[in-house]
């Protein structure tokens, strides 16, 4: 398979890079001039401003985000909202409240866990139809801007319920993270919506993008962080010899390259099978299998390299004012949102035995 970026995936990578070179925020400070530069238009459908491309233009701009450690909703927005949205299919009143609001800055995010379990699968969440409303009840953590998203996708026990991140019924307690954005627990007592909001089934795409879209977030935090490094290493000197010397310097800032190019083949991998429209029965489970490897090498992998290139710059690596400590706390969080090394192994080894 040919990976290489096509015409289109480049010019939105190319537009990502302009972007950052003018400005220089890296929080949140550069959500309006992001979303202001037309980028979060690039999925969205055309008769609603949008430029109608896909996941792959998609993970390009996710990507070039995190080469530079870029904290922003954009992950949350486009891979955990607008893509599954759009692959679930939603009734014409739904899109023309989402998609013109996010094409104008709003902030989505998805509820993808329960307490003890990550990527829940059969939530414990509930939709009750109540008339033309339903009600959702039920808790989730670890849910990224939840105090800023217009809207919230839940998944529930009838599926995916699109929730009005203001909507009564909904309590917010923050939750620490290592990179400082916010993160929120959330309980929904009988929240209602109206009925076309709960998009029935809906989870297996939710939880695909979602894992498409970390895995693109992963891919360029650890090209960033080489880039990073090795200029560290390079103009560092010990003992009158650059660090990029010493063999053993050497070998580790390789390890960590050889890392970045089997997460960077996972990432391109998974998200180029998810990007294939196809109804095929082997290419959905190869698609699974891409997107099950990919996330057992994000929550595996990648801490570990982090924590190398850490020791790799010694003092300089804890001073708040190097931009190290941006990649490293962005990759412990996407870790644990994964559910770790274990849990990952465990989902794997599952698919595995049942192919």
């Amino acid at each position: 398979m040919d990976f290489t970026r096509d015409e289109s995936q480049d010019a939105v990578a190319e537009v990502v890079v302009s972007l950052l070179e003018r400005e220089s925020a890296r929080d949140i400070a550069l959500w309006p001039i992001f979303s202001g530069s037309g980028l979060l238009a690039v999925p969205l459908p055309e008769r609603f401003g949008g430029d109608e491309m896909g996941l792959l233009e998609v993970s390009a701009m996710l990507t070039e985000l995190a080469t530079d450690a870029v904290q922003i909703p954009a992950l949350s927005t486009l891979a955990f909202g607008v893509l599954p949205l759009l692959a679930i299919g939603v009734p014409d009143a739904v899109a023309e409240k989402v998609f013109p609001a996010v094409a104008d800055g709003a902030v989505l995010t998805a509820a993808l866990h329960e307490a003890g379990a990550p990527f829940v699968v059969k939530p414990t969440t509930t939709a009750v139809a109540d008339g033309d409303t339903v009600r959702i009840t039920g808790n989730k953590v670890a849910v990224p801007y939840a105090d800023t998203a217009r809207w919230i996708l839940v998944p529930t026990d009838a599926g995916i319920a699109v929730v009005d991140g203001d909507a009564p019924g909904i309590t917010k307690t923050a939750s620490p993270t290592s990179d400082g954005v916010p993160e929120f627990s959330l309980r929904f007592d009988g929240v209602q919506i109206p009925a076309e909001q709960l998009l029935p089934g809906g989870i297996g795409e939710l939880h695909r993008f979602a894992l498409a879209g970390i895995g693109a977030v992963a891919d360029g935090l650890l090209k960033g962080v080489i880039a990073l490094t090795a200029e560290h290493v390079r103009t560092r000197q010990q003992f009158g010899r650059p660090l990029a010397e010493f063999q053993a310097v050497a070998q580790q800032i390789a390890d960590v390259y050889v890392t970045s190019r089997t997460l960077h083949a996972a990432a391109a991998s998974a998200n180029w099978a998810l990007a294939q429209d196809s109804d095929n029965a082997e290419h959905h489970e190869r698609t699974e299998d891409d997107l099950d490897v990919l996330a057992y090498t994000v929550a595996s992998e990648l801490p570990a390299a982090m924590q190398k290139c850490h020791h790799l710059h010694g003092g300089l690596g804890v001073d708040m004012t190097h931009p190290l400590h941006r990649y490293y706390s962005q990759a412990k969080d996407i870790a644990r949102w994964l559910g770790g090394e274990s849990f990952r192994l465990d989902r794997l080894g599952a698919r595995c035995s049942s192919n």
